[in-house]
């Protein structure tokens, strides 16, 4: 593409698609990395991980999953999409993932063969995990509780299952609908929105993936792109990613605070008063 061209990028360096090449191991991303697998390795039972809308909280529920090694972690992923799902149909899915043949119908038949899983992923050297994204959409008591139910299945080492959920701040209100199931969260982190320093390390390490060696934004653009973005990764893409074809059209290298102005307001993007 010719905006790319004029730019010296090899591809797009802020879509806001998953790819963990541009994961960017800032300081609170790689704290919260080590909790999680503290929590998992050390068979805490359950996690959590809350944020803003854009924090990362799905790029991070990626990079550590890629991280848990086949061999030493029955792991899965679930991306919860609307908020009408049931128990049942929950510890289905779960029982499919961690790879459950033949999953009964039954809620109890299920909890069955869920209990004779773990124990093989246990006996087999392994430690089983279900990492669950956009999980304030639970909005279910009956869920809370089997997800307590579930954790109760534990051998002397700890539990059979380390369950990760990661959600917008209402989560905490869900979790709240089974007290017992709240008090049992082992590790909790909390992601914020970027410093102006992080936001620029930020930009530098995208457009470095990208291929792109060169500065393309000023100082003043920085500076300009954390003051509307609020430091929130996706909205950075988003201001970047239109500027550089902003740029683009009007021939503008580096590109200036005056293209992120403009393309924050199109965006009706506004600073804090």
């Amino acid at each position: 593409m010719d905006h790319l061209n004029f730019y010296k990028l090899k591809e797009q360096p802020f879509s806001n698609s998953n790819d963990n090449r541009y994961f960017y191991s800032n300081m609170q991303h790689a704290d919260a990395l080590v909790r999680l697998r503290y929590a998992i390795d050390s068979m805490k039972g359950l996690a959590v991980v809350v944020g803003g809308i854009g924090t990362g909280k799905t790029t991070l529920a990626r990079r550590i999953l890629d991280e848990l090694d086949e061999d030493k972690y029955e792991a899965a992923l679930l991306v919860v999409l609307h908020s009408t799902v049931t128990a049942d149909w929950f510890l289905k899915k779960i029982a499919i993932q961690l790879g459950v043949e033949n999953v009964a119908e039954n809620k109890l038949d299920i909890l069955g063969q869920l209990y004779k899983r773990l124990i093989h992923i246990n006996e087999s050297g392994l430690k089983a995990v279900v990492l669950i994204d956009e999980a304030q959409m639970l909005q279910s008591r009956e869920i809370m509780e089997e997800f307590r139910g579930l954790l109760n299945m534990e051998m002397s080492q700890g539990k059979l299952l380390t369950l990760i959920l990661f959600g917008l701040p209402d989560l905490d209100n869900i979790l709240a609908l089974d007290e017992p199931l709240k008090q049992r969260i082992a590790i909790k982190y909390k992601l914020k929105e970027f410093d102006l320093n992080s936001t620029q390390e930020y930009i530098k390490h995208r457009l470095r993936v990208a291929g792109c060696e060169e500065e393309i934004f000023t100082t003043e653009a920085i500076f300009s792109i954390h003051s509307y973005s609020k430091g929130n990764p996706r909205l950075i893409n988003t201001i970047c990613d239109n500027a550089i074809l902003e740029g683009f059209l009007i021939s503008q290298h580096p590109i200036g605070k005056d293209i992120i102005y403009s393309v924050s307001n199109n965006l009706d993007l506004t600073l804090d008063q």
